[in-house]
């Protein structure tokens, strides 16, 4: 029971990799408080919880609104009394439908992705700061992308944004060090979640495409699953990663080890079947 007692923020918790981590974080003994627009699907995640005899809060919450994430916090302390991890898993590219190159971004566009990617986590974060300093302790952790630091594909603005992630979890780690606060950030390659449903619907041709990416472009040869990113977050939300801040660990599969050169190109698949298009 790594977690054992211990409250845990988890945004993005209704789905994919938010559900995953809070599934793993209960599992370890975590009293979870799930974030998500999707209220219903953070209840039914809550309810998934407390049916195994954890406790858990869903609370909508929409990132890019301040007082929605400070109205979140003072729930949690009013269930809980106390805060100890945050995750900052909440993020995506809801409704570009694949577009997302220079072209075709518009400033609307760019500033709604921007905004859901790097500005809610800020905002989130700055809510739950309070409490770990006064604590003087508390583990933040931030999800990237691996398009943030090797982009297979055109999406501007979300991996723009994703890549703001790690430069605020450094700038975080720095400040944040003299009081006991630990900021890292996991960096997930291909994982298998609702984000991809949006561009590719649940189906052969999705089999099919996940089969290219793992035999092209990772190592370990496997797409990865939400449990894979929860096993990263709990070991910087535990007391394992006590010594560790400022750190970024790719969980990819061993894509970091493949040169530029080596890596399938992802973008020509998609648009060589149709599903996207020559604009994006």
């Amino acid at each position: 029971m790594l977690l054992k007692d211990k409250v845990a923020i988890v945004t993005g918790g209704a789905k994919g990799m938010g559900r995953g981590i809070a599934l793993k974080f209960a599992e370890e003994g975590a009293h979870l408080v799930l974030c998500d627009l999707d209220l219903d699907g953070a209840r039914a995640v809550a309810a998934e919880i407390e049916t195994r005899g954890g406790q858990a809060l869903a609370v909508r919450t929409d990132i890019t609104c301040s007082a929605d994430s400070e109205r979140m916090v003072a729930y949690t302390l009013e269930r809980f009394g106390t805060i100890d991890i945050l995750i900052n898993c909440a993020g995506g590219v809801a409704g570009t439908h694949g577009s997302g190159n220079s072209e075709t971004i518009t400033e609307e566009e760019w500033d709604r992705i921007v905004d859901l990617n790097l500005k809610g986590p800020f905002l989130v974060t700055r809510a739950v700061l309070p409490t770990f300093k006064a604590k003087r302790s508390g583990k933040i952790v931030f999800i990237s992308s691996m398009g943030a630091v090797s982009p297979v594909v055109s999406v501007l603005h979300y991996h723009s944004a994703k890549a703001g992630i790690i430069g605020l979890s450094l700038n975080l780690a720095f400040e944040l060090a003299p009081l006991g606060i630990c900021v890292n950030t996991v960096v997930p390659g291909p994982i298998e979640t609702p984000f991809w449903d949006a561009l590719m619907p649940p189906g052969p041709e999705r089999d099919a495409f996940f089969a290219a990416v793992s035999r092209h472009e990772v190592p370990l040869g496997r797409i990865g699953q939400p449990k894979d990113i929860a096993g990263a977050c709990l070991f910087f939300a535990s007391e394992l990663s006590d010594y560790v801040t400022g750190q970024t660990l790719c969980v990819a599969g061993g894509q970091p080890m493949l040169s530029q050169q080596a890596t399938f190109n992802i973008e020509a698949y998609l648009k060589e079947r149709g599903i996207l298009g020559e604009g994006a």
